[in-house]
């Protein structure tokens, strides 16, 4: 079995795309709230995180507002764009034909 921490290969924007969907967050609230979700399963490490963060905010999908935490620090809060989220569409109709596609064949053998 995998490593709590492997994620299937594109599928990281899309898990961080849709986290941030219902409101912005920080990056660690990111993680936590993809491994609360996902009940421990899956683990993104600060190693993969911010680079993703950084490559989405290149594309305009993401903006960062600096903010207060709950705990009195500041923090990058990150939320969606309009074109982010054109782009969590995208990513959720691919990643469903994908994962039906899987499906079948999964049942299918």
């Amino acid at each position: 079995m995998g490593k709590p921490s492997d994620l299937i290969q594109g599928t990281l924007d899309l898990l961080i795309l849709k986290t941030i969907s219902l409101e912005p967050m920080h990056g660690w609230g990111i993680a936590q709230r993809i491994q609360q979700i996902s009940g421990e399963v899956l683990q993104v490490q600060q190693g993969s995180l911010y680079p993703a963060i950084h490559r989405l905010e290149q594309q305009a999908w993401i903006k960062a507002d600096w903010r207060e935490t709950e705990n009195n620090r500041r923090a990058k809060f990150y939320s969606l764009t309009p074109a982010g989220r054109r782009q969590l569409e995208k990513e959720l109709a691919n990643w469903k034909r994908l994962s039906g596609a899987v499906g079948l064949i999964v049942e299918m053998v």
